[in-house]
């Protein structure tokens, strides 16, 4: 599978190749947008609600009108992966933007958002899940409203290519030496049993497999606590884990050069590894 051949926009379902923008589209001139990534597990969309109730809480904060209202949303995007004939572990990527107009900073006067939504291959990152993996720390240098899933990614982009010219998998960023979040993961910290992580203030992206975490720790009656962490506290930890749409849960077992704990995933977090695969299981049993 590669791309896929139809895609869903603020007109209907078009194919592929018939999607075009003009180069004064705002999303791309200004940023000025939301989106939404959400993950299909054999052709199953895992946890849609609580990704389009996200996306309008952000498209609201920027003062964006979404196209649809979220019933129909939903019902378009099920569409999308039916025309598509979705089996297989994917994602649908989902943009809106305040729409294509003459460039100027100020909101057009017209109400004419532009949406578009498609869906591609990913396979699930089992080593990863399986080994953890070794991240950078680097300086959180985000603006102020990180809770908006917003298009200005550019901070997190350039996050994510230090981890990787550095040999890392995620880069977790720090204001002032608090942790906030990753690049494109939030962050977990385990000590003495407890889960803690940065609380969902305006700093962070409040994730989705975030909230599930927190579930799952109570499900499993494992202490979890919304609290600010140091990137001192890092190294003294006894695991740690992010976790994000695309990635799940994954371990975390170095950072920079500093080995976490034992040097492998730890029982905390293996735990909710599988409660995550628990939740997750229907989307198998639809395959």
């Amino acid at each position: 599978m590669s791309v896929k051949p139809y895609v869903l926009t603020e007109r209907g379902v078009l194919r592929y190749e018939q999607v075009t923008y003009p180069m004064e589209e705002r999303g791309l001139q200004f940023g000025d947008g939301v989106y939404e990534v959400v993950r299909l597990y054999n052709g199953t969309y895992i946890w849609l609600e609580e990704h389009l109730d996200r996306l309008y809480r952000s498209a609201a904060a920027i003062r964006l009108s979404v196209p649809f209202a979220p019933e129909e949303l939903a019902a378009r995007l099920e569409e999308l992966r039916r025309l598509n004939d979705v089996h297989e572990d994917a994602i649908l990527y989902l943009q809106v933007t305040r729409g294509s107009f003459p460039r100027a900073h100020a909101f057009p006067a017209e109400n004419r958002p532009n949406l578009y939504a498609y869906i591609e291959p990913m396979a699930r990152k089992r080593n990863e899940m399986t080994r953890g993996v070794r991240v950078i720390v680097t300086k959180d240098v985000r603006w102020e409203y990180c809770y908006i899933k917003s298009l200005n990614l550019l901070p997190n982009v350039l996050a994510k290519q230090e981890a990787v010219e550095r040999g890392a998998f995620e880069a977790i960023l720090h204001r002032d030496g608090i942790v906030t979040e990753g690049s494109s993961s939030n962050i977990f910290l385990v000590k003495a049993g407890t889960v803690y992580t940065h609380p969902a203030t305006e700093r962070i992206l409040n994730g989705i497999v975030r909230t599930k975490v927190k579930q799952f720790c109570g499900e499993l009656g494992i202490p979890f606590m919304e609290e600010a962490f140091s990137v001192h506290d890092l190294a003294q930890a006894d695991e740690l884990f992010l976790t994000s749409t695309t990635s799940s849960i994954i371990p975390i077992i170095q950072v920079d050069d500093t080995t976490i704990g034992s040097g492998q995933p730890g029982a905390v977090t293996q735990s909710l590894q599988a409660a995550y695969q628990t939740a997750t299981q229907p989307a198998a049993r639809n395959a």
